[in-house]
């Protein structure tokens, strides 16, 4: 019987490769969204994937959320916690508002979603959960303190959570993207760009594909040894 993926974040850049790729591999596939309605309908025709709009960072709209998705497509065996957003700035300069929509939508996530799943999963002694952090999680980011705060959080949070889950069958691992052609890098000033690119040995931009890739594998029956790590792509940008 095929296994249901959650992909938060699922309909469009990184997230949208995910849910494909995990479609492909013969999943059935839930793809969450926070907002823009007609970009995650168009994402659905497109794909044949069905969309379901909750907040990530809602602990209750979580648990509303995961029911839906396992009333119409069963129990969750996949969950792939990959939501997230900027509000950069230089601390002196941040608001506290900057600080607490990017800790709660990029971090608090991953507690409200695997929350909402773990007990299935362990019921069923079976389960896969990848976080995506960043490459800017783990070398830190002129003018992200709070992106690069949750992202590192996200990378804590996955080794804790893997103890607790290796004895009822539930791999726990994240994977740290380095600097993806997503809209969202696609907006950064083009020499800025220019100069990212040149501190990625490889010489280009990751795509979406890549990073879905690993989560393909990391959700595979063949990865069931590899739990409470950390896989980064990122060109060989940063290596540690």
């Amino acid at each position: 019987m095929a296994r249901v993926a959650l992909v938060t974040g699922g309909t469009r850049g990184i997230g949208e490769a995910i849910s494909v790729e995990l479609r492909d591999a013969g999943c059935r596939v839930a793809a969450n969204y926070g907002g823009n309605d007609e970009r995650a309908q168009a994402f659905s025709e497109r794909t044949g994937i069905p969309v379901y709009r909750f907040d990530v960072g809602d602990f209750a709209a979580v648990e509303d959320g995961v029911a839906r998705i396992e009333a119409d497509l069963g129990p969750i065996d996949i969950l792939v916690n990959n939501a997230g957003i900027t509000r950069d700035g230089t601390l002196h300069r941040m608001d506290h508002g900057s600080w607490e929509d990017v800790i709660r939508t990029n971090l608090s996530s991953c507690f409200n979603c695997s929350r909402a799943v773990i007990e299935g999963m362990r019921g069923r002694k079976f389960g896969r959960i990848v976080n995506i952090g960043s490459i800017n999680g783990q070398g830190g980011q002129y003018g992200q303190v709070n992106y690069a705060a949750a992202k590192s959080g996200i990378h804590g949070f996955t080794k804790a959570l893997a103890q607790e889950g290796a004895g009822q069958g539930i791999t726990v691992n994240a994977i740290a993207p380095g600097y993806v052609d997503t809209d969202m890098v696609r907006a950064v000033p083009e020499r800025v760009l220019e100069r990212i690119v040149e501190r990625i040995p490889v010489g280009r931009l990751g795509t979406a594909h890549d990073i879905a890739r690993g989560v393909l594998f990391l959700t595979s029956d063949e990865a069931d040894f590899i739990t409470g790590s950390t896989l980064s792509i990122n060109g060989g940008q940063h290596m540690y």
